[in-house]
């Protein structure tokens, strides 16, 4: 089976890579840079392909006719309420997958946000509908709208991948664990953050890639599903929990910082569907 990832050198997608390989496919991967893989050369199909700058092609036919394409590609992120989301992404990836749904693509795997459900606190299920309140969620949304829309008038197989938080290696340096390991190596005694009392639903990337795998090699479910841990942890003990781990010690000082105004006190994702997927109930 051929499988085609965009994005495939970002911080999602060189796990997914690397997830991947353990499985006996063909691995297509759509980069602006065919250096940027360079480490994966004879393992993996590498394909230049600039997003940014969509022609009038068959792209299902440049790519070499996936059977499943993994759509990791976003450009602009961390930057969530800038405006170019919506202007500018959406409707360049709304053009691009509709491309290659109509020249013959089956099998259409798109990552989304947990911000598309919005300002909500608790669990949050697939059923929930949603309510992004900043750019990015926004145009996210909207891409998956199309895409189901898309969907009634040419039949494909869409599972709307809503990743909830993450971390490890590669991660964007302002990331929390990020901005911690550089004042750890920096010798810092004090760590700025927030009080920490807010409740996320974090997994290791590994686990992410392993999971967005999972999730595209199946057919049974579909549609919206949570990538999460269905465990909420506080984030004042989840950097506890890595220092501890990590034997490292650093003052945190808490509170310095003020909570994110575009996601609520304490949520976290219900992963009832994604179980199911793994252990093929």
């Amino acid at each position: 089976m051929k499988i085609l990832v965009t994005g495939a050198t970002g911080f999602v997608g060189r796990h997914v890579i690397n997830e991947l390989l353990k499985y006996d496919h063909e691995i297509i991967a759509a980069v602006r840079n065919k250096d940027a893989l360079i480490t994966h050369r004879g393992k993996v199909k590498i394909i230049e392909f600039d997003l940014a700058n969509l022609q009038d092609k068959n792209y299902y036919f440049e790519l070499n006719q996936p059977d499943i394409l993994i759509h990791l590609a976003w450009q602009g992120l961390p930057n969530y309420k800038e405006i170019f989301h919506v202007a500018k992404n959406l409707p360049t990836h709304s053009a691009f997958l509709k491309n290659m749904i109509e020249n013959g693509l089956q099998n259409l795997v798109v990552t989304g946000t947990c911000f598309e459900y919005g300002i909500k606190d608790g669990c949050l299920s697939e059923e929930i509908q949603s309510n992004p309140q900043n750019s990015y969620a926004v145009a996210k949304d909207e891409l998956r709208k199309f895409l189901e829309v898309l969907r009634k008038e040419r039949y494909f197989n869409l599972k709307w991948i809503r990743l909830f938080y993450m971390y490890g290696k590669g991660q964007n340096p302002n990331s929390l664990l990020s901005q911690l390991e550089t004042a750890l190596a920096k010798g810092d005694k004090t760590f700025n953050m927030s009080g920490g009392e807010q409740l996320r639903d974090y997994l290791p990337i590994e686990k992410v890639a392993e999971y967005i795998v999972a999730i595209a090699l199946q057919n049974k479910i579909t549609g919206i599903i949570n990538c999460c841990s269905g465990v909420p942890i506080k984030v004042k003990t989840l950097i506890e929990q890595y220092l501890e781990k990590n034997n490292k010690k650093i003052n945190l000082n808490l509170g310095y910082y003020p909570y994110p105004d575009y996601e609520a006190i304490a949520f976290w994702g219900d992963n009832t569907k994604l179980k199911n997927i793994l252990t093929n109930e």
